[in-house]
């Protein structure tokens, strides 16, 4: 629900400016009490989601080391400072200057770079990474996700491999409720409509958008990438930490995360 007692949320459009605006000024906002909260879950590793599937076993990134890599939506640069620290050339961005604050406070060997940027825009000349990954960064807040995809198919060089983590999209059907009452479906997973919360002002100030499975592979190879693997990481049994509406309940049942594995294609 939304910090303002007078505003309201729910499900209602929202235009990619205002998504952009709002959000950029919520993970501001947010970004102490959210790093407050799971910044020890994070613990500069890379992982992919709320299961807590680690880059360090999976491997998904492929070798890093000597590599020039870009993370969009780094938040406070978590997993950039450890693929730093495994060798690659790591450049950082995100629109929350909040977020990158705690990035660029944390002193630690081979900090990476750190962009503020809207990731529909990246400031960067063409085909200068060879890889680039988001861990449910700037892809879910966004209502125009395909201008991401082109943007970082424009930045990565032929070959370059494109990882991203976003909560998985049959998750939208669903309460954002690790108990019980999230095991029931209550929307359908066709409805793209966005979850909207606004301010008393009627202002939106936080925007999530939900794209079919279906529509998230067609942006991602309308942008000229080549689909090499989709991970549904199973919930470990031994794990039971509950994070927002991800728990163990509901992960022995729903997949929570989606990894998209792809490949710039010429």
């Amino acid at each position: 629900m939304t910090d303002d007692a007078l505003g309201s949320a729910g499900f209602r459009p929202a235009g990619a400016e205002e998504s952009a605006r709002a959000n950029r000024d919520w993970w501001d906002g947010a970004a102490d009490d959210y790093l407050a909260e799971h910044g020890d879950f994070l613990a500069d590793r890379l992982v992919w989601g709320p299961e807590g599937l680690d880059e360090s076993a999976a491997r998904l990134l492929g070798e890093v080391r000597g590599r020039s890599v870009l993370e969009v939506g780094a938040g406070a640069a978590q997993c950039a400072r450890w693929l730093a620290g495994q060798g690659a050339r790591v450049t950082g961005t995100d629109q929350s200057a909040g977020m990158l604050r705690h990035g660029r406070s944390a002193g630690v060997a081979g900090r990476p770079g750190l962009v503020q940027c809207d990731a529909r825009a990246l400031p960067f000349p063409a085909g200068c990474f060879d890889l680039a990954f988001s861990s449910y960064g700037a892809i879910p807040f966004v209502a125009d996700p395909e201008r991401v995809m082109a943007e970082v198919a424009r930045v990565l060089r032929p070959g370059g491999r494109w990882v991203f983590s976003i909560g998985h999209p049959i998750r939208w059907a669903f309460p954002d409720d690790p108990g019980r009452p999230g095991l029931t479906a209550t929307r359908s997973y066709f409805d793209p409509t966005p979850y909207v919360e606004t301010g008393a002002d009627g202002a939106v100030r936080y925007a999530e958008h939900h794209r079919t499975l279906g529509r998230r592979i067609a942006d991602l190879l309308g942008a000229g990438f080549v689909l090499d693997q989709l991970v549904e990481p199973s919930w470990p049994p031994e794990h039971d930490q509950a994070w927002g509406g991800w728990s163990q309940l509901r992960g022995r049942l729903l997949p929570g995360t989606a990894i998209f594995v792809s490949h710039r294609s010429g």
